[in-house]
């Protein structure tokens, strides 16, 4: 599949998630980072125009904090013509309870075309640099594998530290990888997951099982391996101040503009 082309007719429904319901709280600002301009544009517009632009995602369903809803309505979608934004809808405290909710918008059948057996693309707004291949890679393992999360291979060495910040073991640097998304998933698998997940969450607190992505969801709760896909290192996602310095020397690139 050749980037701009169309897919093969059998391809099945995918739905893009981007999530921006986060804050500004790392960015010492008092917008939320996701609205923060960069290169003369909201940052979450980068996201969403790949999602535009790629033959892969048929629709989008875009996640925002409860009282940001008109204006991501009006100055984002609205005023550059975002088609593919099919739902906005509010995010809740945690990022898994903003992605829950944009799974029941799938689950009730919410939209104008319904995603009942296809695929979940669920990404990070403030990651900028989404590119047509790697939306193509994650298809083609979501195919075969029925789970897959985006990342690469780490550059620097890791080591475990124990408590007294001494280090307590090396990894094997060439089976660590750095997590990305999106991460994605056959919509039944991550529906059923997030809906275990909602019933057990009480007891995962209290045995310290703290759920910090999608993939781990799924591995946790549907004990089901999941593929990893290889991202690019220039995916990153827009944290603090020095990242915006870095996605704008990013952006001198063609490649995003």
């Amino acid at each position: 599949m050749e980037n701009g082309k169309v897919l093969e007719m059998a391809k099945k429904r995918c739905t893009a998630i981007v999530l921006a319901a986060g804050s500004g709280s790392r960015m010492k600002s008092d917008v939320a980072k996701q609205y923060m301009m960069l290169c003369g544009k909201p940052l979450i517009w980068y996201a969403l125009q790949a999602v535009e632009e790629s033959a892969v995602i048929d629709d989008c369903i875009l996640v925002t904090g409860a009282e940001d809803i008109i204006y991501v309505q009006e100055e984002i979608v609205e005023r550059y013509g975002f088609r593919k934004v099919d739902t906005i809808t509010a995010g809740g405290k945690e990022r898994y309870d903003s992605v829950y909710q944009a799974l029941q918008v799938i689950k009730d059948g919410d939209m104008r075309v319904p995603n009942r057996d296809g695929y979940l693309f669920i990404h990070d707004g403030a990651r900028p640099f989404l590119t047509e291949a790697i939306l193509r890679r994650n298809y083609e393992a979501v195919e075969q594998f029925h789970a897959c999360v985006t990342g690469m291979p780490v550059k620097d060495t890791i080591k475990i530290a124990d408590r007294n910040g001494f280090a307590a073991q090396t990894l094997d640097r060439s089976l660590v990888w750095q997590i990305q998304t999106p991460q994605v998933f056959e919509c039944a698998l991550i529906i059923e997951a997030y809906e275990k997940l909602l019933r057990e969450k009480e007891r995962m607190a209290a045995e310290g099982i703290r759920i910090t992505d999608d993939a781990m969801v799924v591995e946790t709760l549907m004990g089901l391996p999941v593929k990893l896909v290889e991202g690019d290192y220039e995916n990153i996602k827009i944290t603090t101040p020095e990242d915006l310095l870095t996605a704008e020397a990013f952006l001198s690139h063609t490649k995003f503009i």
